[in-house]
């Protein structure tokens, strides 16, 4: 029973009609797909898989399935720049220290410098670095940005980069 239990917990990556990798579904979803045949297996260098049995039907289930039928992009849009996203982009936590108290928000470029309120001039500081810069640039008081502030991407293409990154260190 613990068997049938741990492969039920499973995960398959489904990818679209382009070979896109979209997103992990749980093998019910999975075997739901494939049988309303909405999915065909794909076996990408390997035949991994599960068996999985029921009274009229033993159903291969694949690690890797594809959409047969076109799936409806979503919209995504970037979302605006606010204190809430900035925080979430930079895993709540001090682009210059790191740390993860008192955070505030900071303009990279000060805004009375020119500095603009876009995803690649606003970043999370605490208020220590946040005064220690002040209204100058961060080489000019000797800081330095953990990680280059960027506008956030589509959350399928951080699952496929992902995917094809964690493929990758398998094969090897």
């Amino acid at each position: 029973m613990t068997n049938a239990i741990q492969v039920l917990e499973q995960s398959v990556v489904v990818f679209s009609q382009n070979y896109l990798p979209l997103c992990k579904v749980n093998i019910k979803r999975a075997i739901v797909l494939l049988v309303t045949n909405k999915a065909e297996p794909l076996n990408l260098y390997t035949e991994e898989g599960w068996l999985v049995r029921s009274p009229s039907l033993v159903l291969s289930v694949p690690k890797h399935i594809r959409l047969k039928i076109a799936a409806a992009e979503r919209m995504w849009k970037i979302p605006p720049v606010n204190r809430r996203e900035v925080l979430r982009r930079d895993h709540h936590s001090c682009q210059y220290c790191g740390t993860n108290k008192n955070l505030t928000l900071d303009h990279v470029v000060p805004r009375s410098k020119g500095g603009l309120h876009t995803w690649d001039n606003v970043v999370t500081a605490c208020s220590r670095c946040n005064s220690l810069k002040g209204d100058k640039a961060p080489d000019e008081v000797g800081l330095k940005l953990r990680t280059k502030p960027k506008a956030p991407v589509h959350p399928a293409f951080t699952f496929a980069e992902k995917f094809w990154v964690d493929l990758q260190a398998n094969l090897e």
